[in-house]
C-alpha cells in the first residue's frame, strides 16, 4: 500500500501510467469490449466497474490541454449518434471533477476500436453496462 494511490491501481496499471509520456493514451473498457484481440499493453481490473477505473486513473493522470477535442472520447451508440448512455455521463462527472473543462467526446464504433489499438494500453473493466468504454489522452505536469 502506498499514501495517495488509490488501492484498486495496482503495480501493473502504477508502472503503465508512470510510462506513459505526453500524448500517450490509454483506453478504459467494458467487460463485453475485445481486449486482448486489440491491447498493445493490456491490465485486467475485472473486479471493478468502468467509471470506479476512469477515476483512479485520473487522480494521477492529467489530461492533454493541447488536444482539448481529443482528450477524452467514449464510445459513440451505434444507429443513435446524439444518445448519451449514463455510463458515459458518469465518466464526464469524474473528468469533471479530477479535470475540469474537459469534455467528453464521441467516436464512432469501429473508428474508436482502430484507435484503441494504437492506444499506449488497454484496462479491461467489469463494467457491465453498454457503451462503458473511454479513451483517455495523457498530458503534462508543469514544473
Amino acid at each position: 500500500m502506498l499514501r495517495g494511490i488509490d488501492p484498486i491501481i495496482g503495480p501493473d496499471l502504477l508502472f503503465t501510467l508512470r510510462a506513459m509520456g505526453h500524448g500517450d493514451e490509454i483506453v478504459i473498457v467494458d467487460a463485453n469490449f475485445p481486449a486482448l484481440a486489440m491491447a498493445k499493453r493490456l491490465i485486467r481490473m475485472d473486479g471493478h466497474d468502468a467509471v470506479r477505473v476512469a477515476d483512479a486513473v485520473l487522480s494521477l493522470m492529467p489530461l492533454d490541454r493541447f488536444a482539448p477535442d481529443e482528450t477524452a472520447i467514449r464510445m459513440e451508440v451505434v444507429g443513435e449518434p446524439d444518445a448519451v448512455p449514463p455510463v458515459c455521463a458518469l465518466f464526464q462527472d469524474v473528468i469533471d471533477h479530477r479535470d475540469p473543462g474537459y469534455k467528453l467526446a464521441k467516436l464512432e464504433r469501429f473508428a474508436f476500436y482502430e484507435r484503441a489499438k494504437q492506444s499506449f494500453a488497454i484496462i479491461a473493466t467489469g463494467e457491465r453496462r453498454l457503451y462503458g468504454n473511454v479513451i483517455l489522452k495523457m498530458g503534462v505536469i508543469d514544473p
